[in-house]
C-alpha cells in the first residue's frame, strides 16, 4: 500500500535547538523526538500531520515553515499568544556521545490537551490511521493532559486506528518513578506498535535483561514490539495470527560516528514508514536501521535532504 494513502499524526513538542560546535560557535535549529521522527516520515513519502502547541512568536514562525517545506502537515498546532516555544542546547564529545540541556517549563505544548481549542483537535485525531507519540510526549502534557489522551486513544483502536508508542524515557522530565510507571502502563495498554529501549525500561521498571522488558511490554498486550537492544540491532516480536515474527535484526555497522541524535527518531520513521507500506517487520527493522546509519553519520536531528538517498536506496 502506498504509504501516502495512510493518514499519520505524531504528536509531541519540538524546540528551538542550539548546537555547541568544536570552535565554541553555536548554530540554531529545531528539533524533538516525534518531530524528527515526522520530517523523516514525510522524506520518505509518508502523509504526517505534527500535532504539538506554539507560540506566535517569530521562531514558531519559523519552525511552521520549516516543517511545511519538508513536506510535514501543520494544519494542527495551537498557537498561543505571548509564549515562546522549549529550547534545548546539544553538546557533543569526541565519541559523538550528546548531553542535553533544557530550558521548557513554559513550552505551549505542555498544554496541548488543556487548551480551548483542544476537544477540536482531540474529534480531528480520532479520524487518523495512525498516532506517534513518545514517553517524552506522555511526560509533558502532565497528569491532566494524560487523562484526555487515554480515551482518545482507545476511541482511534476502536475505531480501527492504530497507535505506535516509542518509550524514549527522561526521568528528569517525570515528578517520581510511580508516576511515570503508572503512565507508562497505561499507555502500553493502549499501543499497537511498540518501540522500547532496554536501557529505556529496565531503568524505570528495574527490569532485569531485555527478556524481562520484552516479557512486560508483551504481557501489556502489545501485538507489535520492535525491542531496541543495548548491543546495535533490535528484536521484532509480531503475535500477528497469520505468520508470528520473533527475529534479532542487527543494525548497520558504521565505523565513524559522528552525533547520535535523533539515531531512534530516525529509525521509528524508517520502520513504520516500511510498516505501512506493507512491508514484513524484519523488513521494516532493517530499513529503519538504514536510515539510523545515515543519520548518526551528521551533525544534528535532521540531516541534509541530499544525504537520504543513501537510507533510501
Amino acid at each position: 500500500m502506498d504509504v501516502s494513502a495512510r493518514r499519520v499524526a505524531a504528536l509531541g513538542e519540538c524546540m528551538i535547538e542550539l548546537f555547541r560546535r568544536p570552535d565554541g560557535a553555536l548554530t540554531m535549529g529545531f528539533g524533538g523526538d516525534t518531530l524528527n521522527t515526522a520530517v523523516y516520515l514525510a522524506r520518505l513519502g509518508t502523509a504526517v500531520d505534527y500535532v504539538t502547541a506554539l507560540g506566535d512568536d517569530p521562531h514558531s514562525d519559523a519552525m511552521l515553515a520549516a516543517w511545511a517545506a519538508e513536506g510535514v502537515g501543520t494544519g494542527r498546532v495551537p498557537r498561543l499568544p505571548g509564549r515562546l516555544p522549549g529550547l534545548y542546547m546539544i553538546e557533543t564529545d569526541d565519541k559523538g556521545e550528546r548531553r542535553f540541556l533544557y530550558w521548557r517549563d513554559r513550552a505551549p505544548a505542555r498544554e496541548l490537551f488543556v487548551l480551548p481549542q483542544s476537544p477540536a483537535l482531540v474529534e480531528a485525531l480520532e479520524g487518523y490511521d495512525l498516532l506517534y507519540l513518545s514517553g517524552i510526549s506522555l511526560a509533558i502534557w502532565g497528569e491532566e493532559g494524560r487523562a484526555v489522551l487515554y480515551p482518545l486513544l482507545d476511541r482511534v483502536r476502536r475505531r480501527g486506528g492504530r497507535v505506535a508508542f516509542d518509550t524514549n524515557w527522561r526521568p528528569r522530565l517525570w515528578p517520581d518513578r510511580a508516576t511515570a510507571r503508572r503512565a507508562y502502563d497505561a499507555m502500553l495498554a493502549r499501543t499497537d506498535i511498540a518501540l522500547p529501549g532496554v536501557g529505556d525500561l529496565r531503568d524505570l521498571y528495574d527490569d532485569a535483561d531485555a527478556d524481562a522488558v520484552l516479557g512486560r511490554v508483551r504481557a501489556a498486550g502489545v501485538p507489535e514490539i520492535v525491542l531496541k537492544l543495548e548491543e546495535p540491532g533490535c528484536r521484532v516480536v509480531d503475535d500477528g495470527l497469520n505468520a508470528p515474527v520473533d527475529a534479532l535484526v542487527p543494525a548497520e555497522r558504521v565505523t565513524a560516528v559522528v552525533d547520535t541524535t535523533a539515531a531512534g527518531d530516525s529509525f521509528s520513521a524508517g520502520y513504520l514508514a516500511a510498516r505501512l507500506a506493507g512491508r514484513t517487520p524484519e523488513a521494516a527493522a532493517r530499513a529503519g536501521h538504514r536510515l539510523a546509519a545515515v543519520v548518526i553519520q551528521h551533525r544534528g536531528a535532521i540531516i541534509p535532504r541530499a544525504a537520504m538517498a543513501a537510507a533510501t536506496s
